[in-house]
């Protein structure tokens, strides 16, 4: 496809930085879009890969604490997050179990439940709601220091980084680009990458047996920066 049917289809306003980042030479534009496009669907996956582990975690953590339908439970009345300070999460759940209706299972209901939820689960409302023991479910996680606290409020901030990436592949928002300008650089996407291994890390998972054959984020950021050093030529 020429450049021409390329912007066409993608628009002139989407396809603005890509060229101003690749110095208006269109070959080179359509190129990062496709790389971006490439890199954006490779960090879905593994971002998908931590969402169901860490779901799957909070889970196995809250069986053994509440029983087998500790979700559902949750909201009941005298249930963890049956509290003023936890009413959105309550709305969320009931909402849940609402569309769910007669087709209710815990499995069901817990795939109903998206990344944002999972990550409030540590925010302080719903952690000390919670009985104040999911951060059980990072048995590596490093101790606190007088400089640095891994508690809850830090995953949560964590957790909301990687949130923040999800969501900006999710609405096809660019991510090989320096935040808020037209030029080309992985760092962004980098160091998110590495907070997804950390996690993976302190919750004791093996993330590069897990990510076998799926994981290919750095050799596209590679050839990302590589554009971005033949535009200097």
């Amino acid at each position: 496809m020429n450049y021409t049917d390329f912007e066409k289809t993608m628009s002139a306003t989407r396809m603005a930085r890509y060229m101003a980042a690749c110095g208006h030479t269109s070959k080179r534009a359509m190129t990062l879009y496709r790389k971006n496009l490439r890199l954006s669907q490779e960090l879905y996956t593994v971002i998908s890969c931590f969402e169901v582990t860490l779901r799957n975690s909070i889970n196995r953590q809250f069986f053994s604490q509440y029983g087998n339908d500790w979700l559902m439970d949750s909201v009941s009345f005298g249930g963890m997050f049956d509290n003023v300070n936890c009413r959105h999460t309550k709305k969320i759940i009931n909402n849940a179990i609402t569309r769910l209706s007669y087709s209710y299972t815990h499995t069901k209901l817990l795939a109903e439940m998206d990344f944002g939820f999972w990550r409030y689960l540590f925010a302080q409302p719903q952690f000390y709601s919670s009985g104040q023991t999911l951060l059980k479910i990072f048995p590596a996680k490093p101790s606190s220091t007088q400089r640095i606290q891994y508690n809850h409020t830090f995953v949560f901030n964590l957790l909301g980084n990687i949130n923040e990436l999800r969501n900006r592949i999710a609405h096809h928002e660019p991510i090989c680009f320096l935040p808020g300008q037209p030029i080309i650089n992985t760092t962004y996407v980098r160091h998110h990458y590495n907070l997804i291994l950390q996690l993976f890390q302190w919750m004791s998972i093996d993330e590069a047996s897990l990510l076998y054959g799926l994981d290919h984020i750095l050799a596209v950021c590679d050839e990302i920066d590589n554009l971005k050093l033949k535009n200097k030529l």
